[in-house]
């Protein structure tokens, strides 16, 4: 049922963005450029077609919004976000860590304590 209204809700959405690109704006529209009246429509009907268009398919578009709100509301836990703000994160093992390569866990070398090295010389890697 939620993928029938997603499927609507989004050619609804594409309609939509149609129709308003196909109106007639202050510096003429893309479907509507200019020229009289001697079709079948004039232009003054084209545009009250056009608005009661856009209409239907905003409302349409609003109700297709509200019922996938509801649906979604409805297939959701009945926790809130903010009750499980209280449990802590899942413990993580230091051996775990430790295998990681990269992450400090033995793959690097002390820096060496005689004071050989310069202090801004770089780590190297365990020879093994």
């Amino acid at each position: 049922m939620e993928n029938v209204v997603l499927i609507v809700h989004l050619i609804l959405a594409l309609c939509l963005i149609g129709v308003v690109l196909l109106q007639r704006s202050e510096g003429g529209g893309l479907g509507m450029g200019g020229g009289g009246g001697g079709g079948v429509m004039s232009s003054r009907g084209a545009a009250t077609a056009l608005n009661k268009m856009t209409w239907g398919l905003a409302i349409a578009f609003i109700l297709t919004s509200l019922g996938l709100t509801i649906i979604a509301a409805q297939s959701s836990s009945t926790g809130s976000v903010l009750d499980r703000v209280g449990t802590s994160a899942p413990a993580v093992e230091e051996e775990a860590i430790g295998d990681a390569p990269g992450l400090g866990g033995g793959d690097l070398l002390p820096p060496p304590a005689d004071g050989d090295a310069a202090p801004d010389a770089p780590i190297t890697p365990r020879a093994d």
